[in-house]
């Protein structure tokens, strides 16, 4: 990536799982709505949540807690989705991720991200693009690419019935 840095390179949109602030960068978030009904989807693993109409689309929703072992996201007056945009393997999908709550957009150099810790134990942790600091606390980055693996995402799609990738609406 030898072009120009634009100036979404180091934007990251920060939100929290618990007590833990998380960010994904900003140029893999469409946007962030407000808690909807969400329909359950049957034989979906237990962090699809399921799916919600967004503009006359079903877009699956991922409990980023659940994926995470971090317990269900619980419905609060915070609790949002933040729709993402996901490419795997060369194909674009949308999903909603719900989160706690939506912090800001918060603005890093790459200077100030460090490479993910290594945890003495052989954990997968390789979706993790780094860490950052806001203040005391840390922020973990998070590579919305590498949350999912390309087997999940073709699963999801089967489980929905979807027949194509996205690229009909923007």
């Amino acid at each position: 990536m030898a072009e120009a840095a634009n100036s979404n390179d180091n934007q990251y949109l920060t939100f929290t799982l618990e007590r833990e602030l998380f960010a994904l960068d900003i140029g893999s978030v469409r946007e962030v709505l407000e808690l909807v009904n969400i329909t359950r989807v049957p034989r979906t693993p237990d962090y699809i949540r399921g799916v919600i109409n967004l503009r006359g689309r079903a877009v699956p929703v991922v409990d980023l807690k659940l994926k995470f072992g971090m317990g269900a996201t619980e419905r609060t007056v915070n609790t949002c989705i933040i729709i993402v945009e996901v490419n795997l393997d060369g194909e674009s999908t949308v999903l909603g991720a719900l989160a706690d709550s939506v912090q800001e957009v918060y603005e890093m150099e790459s200077a100030q991200i460090e490479a993910t810790p290594r945890m003495g134990t052989p954990i997968k942790a390789d979706f993790i693009r780094g860490m950052g600091k806001s203040g005391d606390q840390f922020i973990i980055i998070l590579d919305i690419n590498k949350v999912f693996t390309s087997l999940e995402l073709a699963g999801l799609a089967q489980s929905l019935g979807e027949a194509a990738p996205e690229n009909a609406e923007a």
